[in-house]
């Protein structure tokens, strides 16, 4: 038999859980606020993305006015692109700091 008083380990039990939660409460605001800027080689678009990759803000300069449609369709889908992908590593470096822990 055990002398281990089941109050007591339900109380330990408790104290993980609500441990736990907290971690998880933290790694949620965390990646809830994630935000990556990323400016263009030329300095024409800057693009901004969330945790999840998608653009909340997006800002050019008169710059694109000299550019051709395709030129300046390529110069946003891999600024965004860029940002998209510092945000995912973002987020993969917070996930696995609350995998570690």
């Amino acid at each position: 038999m055990s002398d281990a008083d089941p109050a007591e380990s339900v109380d330990i039990v408790q104290q993980r859980l609500q441990r736990h939660a907290e971690r998880l409460a933290t790694l949620t605001a965390d990646l809830a606020a994630i935000r990556v800027s990323e400016q263009s080689a030329d300095g024409a678009v800057t693009v901004v993305v969330d945790g999840a990759g998608a653009m909340v803000d997006l800002q050019l300069t008169p710059a694109i006015s000299r550019m051709g449609e395709n030129a300046f369709a390529k110069v946003l889908i891999q600024t965004a692109a860029a940002a998209a992908n510092r945000a995912f590593a973002e987020q993969a470096a917070l996930i696995q700091q609350f995998n570690a822990g």
